[in-house]
């Protein structure tokens, strides 16, 4: 069939076909034998009888090796690859392999993966709505849990989504092996699993992340907001008196400021309806000589335009003004609620003397209404843990199946939640799981790999860079795969992720893509992309991909066989809905 080669030129060979053939030859593997070398090759064009064949390797005693040293002589023997070579290059030669999909170029030859090189890497899964990315997806991880020889019992897959279309591909997971066992964690509990997050593992970057923190004064006022919660969490008579020093404090530093007495008592019944005691409120009885007034009939004003009741303030306020005491303020993790956390952030606004300045105040106030907005919405249960657990036992409870099982596919389900929150709740989820990770004793014991659906919505560049310093997504991008964290992006809009996660991601499988700018940033964005594998994937079938990365020893073509049980993300049925069928 193929003759001679006529031209070599850079990393191709053009050669010329002998007679006709009836075979498809675009994307067939050649092998060019020359002098004891087996050069890998494959035919990117065919045109009048001459086909353009790319390098890509080189056969060394059976082991394929990527690239080439030296070209074939233009005397070289040409034919097509054989059953052996075919094998070397799905995996057929790998012990700790499992199959990833098939060949339609070879009659749907298994094509299989080494389990190190996908599941120890960023992997990314790329493609259009309905190019078959969701049961591709699906497939792949049922793939895994139907090994005939080995089974992933301590296998750790967090699915984060905003649907719950991987329920039904899941659910039945025990039905592969009985020690498999599947969760679902969603807002409103269905499923059997309601999403929480205990807000004593939150760190201040967690709170910035849930408060929309744009501005770095809000910083610090979490930071206080969280030493004060940690303090008053004790609700010991020492909480007790730091209360009433701070409020103290807080009054004394407004009642001595320039201002007019009315804007004076109207800050000081600020303080007070916000941070309060049983001592310090308005409504408190004010001992004074021969007689007692109600705290707020203080501030009434005279006619000079002062309080008559300056002195008499001033000395019931000074009473619980404690310096000489060193307050503890370090953040001890311990159980606490939404409530006690307003009443933290309250009592932090007044510390830090914030509401006397214009610009500081207005940013202070943006935290306190946006943490009251939570407080009094159906997020509240989100954070409603009902127990103290330290990060080792959160993860615990998250993987544990009941009855001593644990299950080895968690899925979140993030269903009616509004973007920005979904984002910030995968990034906490990300950081504790991250951190824990970090914090085990023998380094990568327990991989995790966090699946991303829809990593669009959460893989951003965003203010957090600018405020904190890092993304989380990021930093789980660069450093995870150490501790055994491992990110997989599934997403119809790559130009929408971040580029630096993008660029640490070692495996690729791209459905179709046919928007322009999208396949213009996977050809700048993914490493080592050629421009034939961007034509490839433009003519896929739906469930067909593009695959290559450390897990692929060439970049291959590759059908995703239908998964089963499917996921629920097919189309509406328009037809079965709207059309009624008339009786003639």
């Amino acid at each position: 069939m193929f003759k001679e080669i006529t031209a070599i030129s850079k990393n191709y060979a053009w050669v010329k076909i002998e007679g006709t053939t009836n075979e498809d030859l675009l994307n067939m593997n050649l092998v060019f034998e020359d002098n004891g070398k087996r050069i890998l090759g494959e035919v990117d064009e065919v045109d009048d009888g001459k086909a353009k064949v790319s390098f890509l390797g080189e056969f060394v005693e059976n082991k394929f090796q990527s690239g080439i040293i030296r070209k074939p002589s233009l005397s070289a023997n040409i034919r097509l690859i054989n059953k052996e070579e075919l094998g070397e290059l799905v995996g057929d030669n790998d012990n700790k392999s499992m199959i990833l999909g098939l060949s339609p170029l070879y009659n749907d030859y298994p094509v299989k993966i080494d389990i190190d090189d996908m599941w120890s890497n960023h992997n990314a899964f790329f493609g259009n709505t309905g190019s078959g990315k969701t049961y591709g997806v699906s497939r792949f991880v049922q793939n895994l849990f139907n090994m005939p020889d080995k089974i992933p019992f301590n296998s750790n897959i967090f699915i984060f989504n905003n649907t719950d279309e991987y329920d039904n591909a899941f659910r039945n997971i025990g039905s592969y092996n009985i020690n498999y066992n599947y969760k679902m964690y969603s807002i409103n509990g269905e499923g059997g699993n309601s999403i929480k997050l205990p807000l004593w593992l939150l760190t201040v970057d967690d709170y910035a992340n849930i408060l929309d923190v744009t501005a770095y004064s809000q910083l610090a006022v979490i930071e206080k907001m969280l030493s004060l919660v940690s303090v008053f969490a004790r609700n010991d008579e020492e909480s007790h008196r730091y209360k009433n020093h701070l409020i103290a404090s807080a009054i004394v530093s407004v009642l001595y400021t320039n201002q007019t007495a009315g804007r004076i008592r109207d800050q000081i019944f600020s303080i007070l309806e916000n941070c309060h005691t049983d001592e310090l409120n308005l409504n408190v009885d004010v001992p004074g000589i021969g007689y007692t007034r109600q705290f707020r009939k203080c501030f009434e004003i005279d006619s000079k335009g002062e309080f008559a009741e300056r002195i008499l303030i001033a000395e019931y306020i000074q009473q619980f003004v404690d310096n000489s005491t060193t307050w503890n303020e370090d953040f001890v993790p311990t159980y606490f609620t939404l409530d006690d956390l307003e009443v933290a952030l309250n009592f932090a606004l007044i510390s830090e003397g914030l509401l006397l300045n214009e610009k500081t105040s207005s940013e202070a106030m943006a935290l306190k209404v946006k943490l009251h907005t939570i407080n009094n919405s159906s997020y509240k249960k989100l954070f409603d843990y009902g127990k103290f657990c330290t990060v080792s036992d959160f993860i615990t409870d998250i993987v544990m199946a009941g009855q001593n099982k644990r299950a080895q596919i968690i899925n979140f389900v993030l269903e009616d939640i509004d973007d920005r929150f979904a984002k910030a709740l995968v990034k906490v989820y990300c950081r504790i799981i991250f951190k824990f990770s970090k914090g085990l004793k023998d380094r990568g014991a327990m991989p995790i790999h966090l699946m991303l659906e829809e990593a669009h919505r959460y893989v951003q560049k965003d203010y957090d860079l600018e405020i904190l310093g890092y993304n989380i997504f990021e930093r789980i991008a660069k450093e995870g795969r150490k501790f055994g964290v491992i990110l997989d992006l599934i997403t119809q809009r790559p130009t929408e992720l971040s580029e630096t996660v993008i660029s640490q991601c070692t495996n690729f499988l791209i459905f179709k893509i046919t928007h322009p700018s999208d396949l213009e940033y996977i050809r700048k964005m993914v490493p080592n992309i050629s421009a034939d594998v961007i034509e490839k994937q433009k003519s896929l079938q739906a469930g067909t991909c593009v695959a290559f990365g450390k897990m692929m020893k060439i970049p291959m073509i590759v059908k995703m066989q239908l998964p089963n049980p499917e996921p629920h993300s097919s189309n509406a049925s328009i037809y079965d809905k709207w059309m009624v069928e008339l009786k003639k």
